[in-house]
């Protein structure tokens, strides 16, 4: 597996681990449908919290939650989507945005951006 690959995974593994601790239930990782794709998805036991996780080493140039692009979150909103439909679920989504820095060979949550963005009108 490529290092880049593996970086990600841990930091996703580190950022489920982050969220159990703090309350949220977490329902799937690395949830996938087809072409779409869900990072985390976990409930507070109010919301659905979508996650997309960002992991960066700790010389990177843009900050990890600037890789969310207008094209990303149209996947994540997307994807989300599908996901609710499929479990029917009937609560409010919230969209969250976790950020990574791997320094050696510990990663550590940088920020948890809680309401990162919303879904854009279409």
């Amino acid at each position: 597996m490529a290092e880049k690959n593996e970086t990600g995974k841990i930091g996703e593994a580190v950022a489920c681990s982050y969220l159990k601790i703090n309350g949220y239930t977490i329902l799937h990782t690395n949830w996938r449908y087809r072409r779409y794709e869900l990072d985390i998805v976990a409930t507070n036991g109010e919301e659905l919290v979508v996650v997309e996780v960002k992991t960066r080493s700790e010389s990177y140039l843009i900050y990890p939650e600037e890789s969310v692009n207008r094209i990303k979150i149209k996947h994540i909103v997307s994807a989300t989507d599908v996901y609710i439909r499929r479990y029917n679920i009937e609560l409010p989504v919230r969209f969250d945005i976790i950020c990574m820095i791997k320094k050696d060979n510990s990663y550590t949550v940088e920020r948890h951006i809680e309401d990162a963005f919303y879904a854009p009108m279409r």
